[in-house]
């Protein structure tokens, strides 16, 4: 059978169109797998392409709209072209030859080969192509928004609510996080600090506050001799002091502002009053989150505020490192004990007093138990859990943890013995950078 240059014209034609349909598919996959963080960098750096892919991506509907309207004027055409061909050769069942043949052409060349390029290498391929992208969406806009106002139309008319966005980019930056893989004690501190700087506008200063019991305070009415030594032996710069009872705060006095006026006054102590150095207490509500409070300790240039609850009474305290310890873990100093409350054991559970916070076990040990508004301490957990004040001996199985009560005062749980599930009985990402 001798072909004429007509068949040779169609033939070229089809290849041609594939080409076209495989570069509009790998268009499409690049220009959404594209990384966003990645391109509004380099677009901060100048780069011109990853401007322009980040102005076609703001319109997503119009770019996908146009893609695939190129992608299916090209498919179609191909195949009209190849069943033609076909005809001509074989007779009318050409047409069964031409949809197995194109199908298979179609699958191979212009979907999955360029698609999984693309997603293999998103980022070049999307600068690569934006220019030609940019002129192919302005072409097709008015043909695409058409389609879009359309799709709009029916979807409206099937109930479906086309106004309703939502703001995902939280979500999208806790994926992202969780995706950043790896054993190492650097990509582990590096996940748990990012999930902390999510959290602080979620967590409250009740959750993170030093309880009122575990306060040091000062009496102010006590001989200043005994005030300098407390002060002296305390591990802590600023403390609170207070008259006739411990609720009553009236001020906070700097170890440094006492020794300065003591120095001023050449040893004579008798007339000191110690009040007269201190500063004036702040109080703030114990529902105001880490994130208002950060920004107030900036605002005011203040490191310590004392909580109150809706009725006014003392709470507790909480200090510009309790919410930087949030975010960066414990910052241990020579007075400070990693996880007060905590002794882990050979076996690989851990002796937790009750008032220990689960989000510092949660950070130090990689555990998942359930952090909520009903409860912030372990015993907290297990009391609510388990709907009843356990004895001494009770074990209890919640979240594939075990717990055993050790100690209990009245109807206080002081100390517990916490078996973690199988995957997490090993040392913490911490343990085992000291060990290594």
């Amino acid at each position: 059978m001798e072909f004429d240059v007509e068949f040779w014209v169609t033939t070229a034609s089809i290849f041609v169109l594939l080409c076209m349909s495989g570069f509009f598919s790998g268009s499409e996959t690049a220009l959404t797998a594209v990384s966003k963080a990645r391109m509004h960098a380099l677009e901060k750096k100048g780069n011109k392409r990853a401007g322009i892919v980040n102005k076609l991506r703001e319109r997503k509907d119009r770019l996908i709209g146009a893609l695939l309207l190129g992608n299916n004027l090209v498919n179609i055409l191909a195949s009209a072209l190849a069943t033609s061909v076909f005809i001509k050769l074989v007779g009318e069942t050409g047409v069964v030859y031409a949809t197995l043949i194109m199908t298979l052409l179609v699958l191979i060349f212009a979907e999955v080969m360029p698609k999984t390029y693309a997603l293999l290498y998103s980022d070049r391929v999307a600068m690569a192509i934006a220019p030609v992208i940019k002129a192919i969406v302005t072409i097709f806009s008015p043909i695409s928004e058409a389609i879009v106002h359309i799709v709009y139309f029916v979807l409206k008319r099937l109930g479906v609510d086309v106004n309703a966005i939502h703001d995902s980019t939280e979500e999208e930056l806790r994926g992202a996080i969780e995706l950043h893989e790896g054993d190492t004690h650097e990509t582990w501190e590096q996940r748990a600090m990012l999930r902390s700087i999510l959290d602080l506008a979620e967590v409250e200063v009740a959750e993170i506050m030093t309880h009122r019991k575990n306060m040091a305070t000062i009496d102010a009415d006590m001989p200043i001799d005994e005030i300098i030594k407390q002060v002296l032996d305390s591990p802590y710069t600023r403390l609170p002091i207070w008259r006739d009872n411990p609720d009553n705060i009236i001020g906070v006095i700097h170890a440094k502002w006492l020794m300065r006026e003591l120095q001023n006054h050449e040893g004579d102590y008798k007339s000191f009053e110690v009040s007269s150095v201190a500063a004036p207490a702040w109080f703030i509500p114990d529902t105001t989150t880490l994130f208002d409070q950060l920004q107030m300790f900036r605002e005011k240039k203040e490191h310590f505020a004392l909580v109150v609850d809706e009725y006014g009474s003392l709470m507790g305290l909480v200090t510009l490192e309790d919410i930087l310890e949030e975010i960066v873990g414990e910052i241990d100093d020579e007075h400070d004990v990693p996880v007060p409350g905590v002794r882990p054991l050979p076996n690989g559970s851990y002796v937790v007093e009750g008032t220990v916070p689960i989000r510092d076990l949660n950070r130090e040990f990689d555990w998942e138990l359930p952090d909520n508004e009903d409860y912030s301490t372990l015993a907290g957990l297990v009391l609510y859990e388990s709907k009843t004040i356990p004895t001494e001996g009770q074990i209890f199985n919640f979240h594939n943890f075990r717990f055993k009560v050790s100690k209990r005062m009245r109807n206080q749980i002081t100390e517990m013995r916490v078996y973690p599930p199988l995957n997490k009985l090993k040392r913490s990402p911490k343990e085992a950078a000291s060990v290594a």
